[in-house]
């Protein structure tokens, strides 16, 4: 879309947020007239960054990009004046905010899963005809802590020791995936080239596992076990990625910012998705500790539903949000 049709479609919205937040030419809005705010306004603050984001991304006038930048600042400092505003924020960020900025940069979403299921793919399907192949990636060690973690003849799947609770797998388990996204995400610095490493690297390991696993004949122990956490934990993994190239692009095509102003201002969008990321980091855990270990669930239970979060989270990120959007 062209600036013009961009302020024209707008320009009625951005008038009236600047009637009420900016009320006279030297005088800020008081405490007092925060309680005559509507209920919308916490749905037009979100709009208001999604067309920051938008200017910023399409690279409309710096004239633009400032007006909008002063608004959303203003804005942002009477939406969280209050505290009763943070569950609101945090509600609207989950039902609509996390989705949308998903989808925002889908470009890097789709680089970002390519590299990494396709690694895991290619070393998947690699390993049912060369199993030896394993040991270019993992050593001896972990490949027997591996064949001992997911034995069918164990009580709980997934755990090197069997003394270990849930609680504690759940704290390792939270350390480990988190570990993993910001790794991938903070990676994206080196010009997105250690984006690029870490997917590659991380979609070879699991392959690997997941390869050597179903080569052995573990195909229920493993597969039932991954299935109910793999759409949040893996989703979690090429959304840090896509964060990672979204900061490695900025550097590298600054456009006619600086680059630290690049950075600054791509770093504050890539966070923003982090949020969710985390969130969705934290879900994997509690998931993988409470529900994938357990035994005594049939396989088919699990995978249907493993299949049904894969089906929930893809459409969250297609459709949630989108009637906010203009």
């Amino acid at each position: 879309m062209k600036q013009s049709a961009f302020e024209n479609k707008n320009e009625i919205f951005w008038r009236e947020l600047e009637s009420r937040i900016f009320p006279g030419s030297k005088r800020k809005l008081r405490s007092r007239q925060l309680t005559q705010l509507d209920q919308h306004f916490p749905e037009q603050y979100r709009r208001l960054c999604h067309h920051l984001a938008l200017a910023r991304s399409r690279h409309y006038s710096p004239v633009l990009v400032n007006r909008l930048e002063k608004l959303v600042t203003a804005c942002h400092q009477m939406f969280y004046q209050r505290k009763t505003h943070i569950l609101s924020s945090i509600l609207l960020y989950i039902t609509g905010g996390f989705a949308q900025s998903v989808r925002n940069e889908i470009r890097w979403v789709m680089l970002s899963a390519m590299l990494f299921f396709g690694s895991f793919l290619a070393m998947l399907i690699t390993l049912q005809y060369e199993p030896d192949m394993v040991y270019t990636v993992l050593d001896g060690q972990q490949i027997a802590e591996m064949e001992a973690m997911y034995d069918p003849t164990q009580d709980r799947i997934g755990r090197e020791r069997q003394s270990d609770t849930d609680f504690q797998m759940f704290g390792f388990y939270i350390f480990n995936n988190t570990s993993i996204g910001l790794r991938t995400f903070a990676s994206g610095l080196l010009f997105g080239v250690g984006s690029v490493i870490t997917l590659l690297f991380n979609g070879l390991v699991i392959g690997s596992v997941a390869g050597y696993l179903t080569f052995l004949g573990y195909t229920s122990s493993f597969w039932s076990f991954v299935a109910g956490h793999s759409a949040m934990e893996l989703m979690a993994i090429v959304l840090s990625g896509a964060a990672g190239f979204k900061l490695g692009f900025a550097i590298i095509s600054p456009g006619r910012k600086s680059r630290l102003r690049s950075l600054r201002d791509h770093a504050r969008e890539a966070i923003y998705m982090m949020y969710g990321v985390a969130l969705m980091f934290f879900i994997a855990a509690f998931i993988e500790a409470y529900w994938s270990s357990i035994t005594s669930i049939a396989p088919v239970i699990k995978y249907t539903v493993g299949i049904l979060f894969w089906i929930l989270l893809l459409l969250y990120f297609v459709f949630a949000g989108r009637k906010r959007a203009t």
